[in-house]
């Protein structure tokens, strides 16, 4: 049986992930699921194992890959806006356990005589991006991230593919796109309005909108992140050569052409509740992040997302609403 090792497990993609493999199984059998995170939902996900400590603890990479699992899906991070806001914290979550896990499984696939190798999935970011950008960034573009976040997704990218050039894993990094309609209650991420001015308004209260109408960004719904990561975890990575990254394929559109689609889907009344309160400190890092892909690349490769925005708000609608 397949052994999969989810870190951030949970976390809404990771929970995501959880049930999916639940329900479908792994490349048609079951699967040994087992989560890692700092806290679990009450009714969560089921699994073979949770197991909650921080990934930052001295010991936990050796103890987790010891279990030699099969695949690991690497989701844990802080989000980033709290990277931001806090340096030390953002480099000791998002890039020194990644560190630590990949030298642990370094160790164990030399400990097997080399017969280990784990398939490695991270969740990297478009946020390894910074401007000036041309109207589509294509596979070929530079990633010189102009935010702490990006800079420490950009380090563990770069981590994954040269421990995978050596042998020592089997790895890919997949740059998401700001996952929309993210269910449940706002976070930490300076991305989150993006979900907020959709889910809140569909749920009846007032959300606030931080940025102007004009600013254009790059989504996937939680359902096509679940599929992208599926699709890293068992696709065959040799077509990718030395190059370990990809860029997600996604939906591009503005604030307003978000709002006009929550207009076609919810009404008037839904729109009514999206309150305008410019943040400069929103604005200031959203205007770093890439707003448009050509990603022909990980198209060719099988990957796929939405291509309208009333299609994410339709998902969330159809997995997250609360009923009435």
């Amino acid at each position: 049986m397949t052994k999969i090792l989810i870190l951030g497990g949970g976390g809404m993609i990771g929970q995501k992930l959880a049930h999916r493999l639940a329900t479908d199984g792994w490349q048609g059998s079951a699967a040994d699921v087992i989560l890692h995170d700092i806290a679990f939902p009450p009714a969560g996900a089921k699994a073979a194992q949770r197991l909650t400590s921080s990934l930052t603890e001295a010991g936990i990479s050796e103890r987790l890959a010891a279990m030699r699992p099969d695949v690991v899906f690497h989701l844990a991070s802080i989000v980033s806006g709290e990277a931001e806001q806090d340096f030390d914290k953002g480099w000791d979550v998002n890039m020194f356990p990644t560190w630590a896990l990949l030298s642990a499984l370094r160790a164990e696939h030399v400990n097997s005589g080399e017969t280990y190798r784990p398939r490695v999935v991270f969740s990297s970011s478009i946020a390894v991006f910074g401007a000036p950008f041309p109207d589509k960034i294509g596979d070929e573009f530079l990633a010189a991230p102009l935010t702490s976040y990006g800079a420490q997704k950009a380090c563990c990218e770069m981590m994954v593919g040269d421990f995978s050039r050596k042998g020592f894993i089997d790895g890919v990094s997949i740059r998401l796109p700001t996952v929309c309609v993210r269910p449940g209650k706002p976070n930490k991420a300076a991305s989150g309005f993006f979900s907020g001015i959709i889910r809140e308004p569909l749920n009846g209260q007032e959300a606030v909108l931080p940025v102007p109408d004009t600013v254009r960004h790059w989504h996937a719904s939680p359902r096509s992140a679940v599929g992208f990561l599926l699709q890293a975890g068992t696709m065959d990575l040799d077509p990718l050569g030395a190059r370990r990254s990809l860029n997600m394929p996604g939906l591009s559109c503005t604030v307003a052409e978000q709002i006009e689609a929550l207009r076609q889907v919810a009404g008037a009344d839904a729109v009514a509740r999206i309150r305008r309160e410019p943040d400069e400190s929103i604005m200031q890092i959203v205007a770093g992040w890439p707003r448009d892909f050509d990603t022909a690349r990980a198209r060719a490769l099988g990957f796929v997302a939405e291509t309208e925005f009333s299609e994410i708000i339709r998902t969330y609608i159809a997995e997250e609403r609360p009923a009435g």
